[in-house]
């Protein structure tokens, strides 16, 4: 059901012009670039999108021109998380989902729930939603860390066919490999550790670097996927020094700055972010002189 998420998806960042409005044709561009990249899936509205400062209707316009342009291409998931469950379940409610694969929904942050408040949030998104459910645990975000014991009780639902893992806690992410559900999705939610999950039995990544680098990331993943680590973890090893400074300054400033050194679309990003510094950006400009 749910083996279109194996391989490489990427989080799309939001093109912005310098006004602060976002850059459609930089939208269009980006998008593209995935696809004729080699990318398996797009994730609109991740965090990488800056969605926290989209407003609805923004929100809105940027789905339907990511869809438009994509045209049934590649298959889509939709971010929809958030601290307040009942907030989601309207949200999930009012949205056509009927261009997307999957929801993408995040461990609420700030709020610092018990494992129990987990669950039950996500029982609650797992009955709401007419689509599969992917969770995504970042504790670097959200604060609380989802315990591999609550994912392994949350991947018995209907709807919940896979996870988002960026714990950077490899024995917590080994942990709910060993005890999965047969068809249950371990996604990474980090770079640097997609290709060990890979390797471990894990299923892909939802990545930020992939799109500045969709050819190489996404042969890379495939390489994993197919046994062949030896090739792609020397494609890993290339690409190392550019994942850390994609993530130097923040995300998605890093990514942002490679996507403008590349001729992709402007680097802006929205308050309370800040664009890339000089320095990062010519360390990433002599990176990509050199690959």
């Amino acid at each position: 059901m749910s083996s279109f998420l194996r391989g490489t998806g990427v989080a799309l960042a939001t093109p912005f012009n310098a006004d602060g409005t976002i850059d459609f044709e930089g939208v269009t561009a980006l998008v593209d670039f995935c696809i004729e990249g080699g990318i398996d899936y797009l994730v609109v509205l991740g965090t990488t999108a800056e969605s926290v400062t989209l407003s609805k209707e923004e929100k809105k316009e940027l789905v339907a021109h990511i869809v438009s342009v994509n045209d049934k291409k590649l298959p889509l998931v939709l971010g929809i998380g958030g601290n307040n469950t009942k907030a989601i379940l309207d949200e999930i409610a009012q949205t056509d989902l009927s261009n997307f694969a999957a929801v993408l929904s995040v461990v609420p942050m700030y709020n610092k729930p018990t494992q129990e408040g987990i669950y039950q949030h996500y029982f609650a998104i797992n009955n709401a939603s007419p689509i599969p459910v992917l969770l995504y645990n970042v504790p670097s975000r959200t604060g609380t860390n989802m315990t591999a014991e609550t994912t392994l009780r949350l991947a018995e639902l209907d709807k919940i066919v896979g996870i988002k893992e960026a714990v950077g806690d490899f024995t917590q992410v080994l942990s709910i490999l060993k005890d999965r559900p047969k068809d249950f999705l371990v996604i990474s939610g980090d770079d640097t550790l997609a290709l060990p999950l890979v390797a471990a039995g894990g299923d892909g990544v939802i990545s930020v670097i992939g799109q500045g680098f969709p050819e190489e990331f996404s042969k890379m993943i495939r390489l994993g996927l197919e046994g062949n680590t030896e090739e792609a973890f020397q494609i890993l090893y290339q690409l190392l020094p550019v994942i850390d400074y994609a993530f130097e300054e923040g995300n998605p400033a890093g990514i942002k700055n490679i996507l403008k050194v590349k001729g992709v679309c402007k680097d802006h990003v929205r308050l309370p972010l800040v664009a890339a510094s000089s320095a990062l950006e010519g360390k990433i400009e002599n990176f990509i002189e050199n690959l």
